[in-house]
């Protein structure tokens, strides 16, 4: 039997989010459906985590005394929205707002991009002086990692 000439197709899988990724995104849909319905939701999912499952209880509680949730829950994510949307009633000051907002969103992403270039740098150096190293290695008489085994 001639193997070598048989050629085999191996449907390449479409990148899927593995477990944790889902895992933190179900939780931030849960967290934003429970700030969108504000501190009671919040206080009846703590007790219900308490009657079912007391760590969840527990956790809760802890999460919503650590993120101010216990104390003023306003609707956070769409206050911070609703702030820079809402008309002052001045239409020069309306613009100048709007065109400051889209400056400073555009010198962030820009900001982001350049540490992103500037880690992809740092990361290019080091790997290529750890491919320099490892080529001196050898040529001064020292062992490989791979001699060792």
């Amino acid at each position: 039997m001639d193997y070598g000439s048989t050629t085999y197709y191996h449907p390449t899988r479409q990148w899927q989010p593995g477990l944790m990724t889902r895992a933190k995104h179900a939780l931030g849909r849960g967290r934003d459906w429970l700030d969108d319905r504000g501190r009671p939701a919040w206080i009846l999912a703590m007790i219900a985590g308490f009657i079912f499952v007391w760590p969840v209880g527990l956790a809760l509680l802890v999460y919503m005394i650590g993120t101010n949730r216990m104390f003023s829950c306003a609707n956070r994510r769409q206050s911070s929205t609703r702030q820079y949307g809402r008309s002052s009633g001045n239409t020069a000051f309306d613009a100048y707002r709007a065109e400051t907002l889209k400056r400073l969103e555009d010198e962030h992403e820009e900001f982001m991009a350049f540490l992103t270039r500037l880690r992809e740098a740092r990361d290019r150096a080091e790997f290529e002086q750890f491919m320099a190293d490892r080529r001196e290695a050898p040529a001064q008489g020292q062992d490989s990692p791979r001699d060792q085994d």
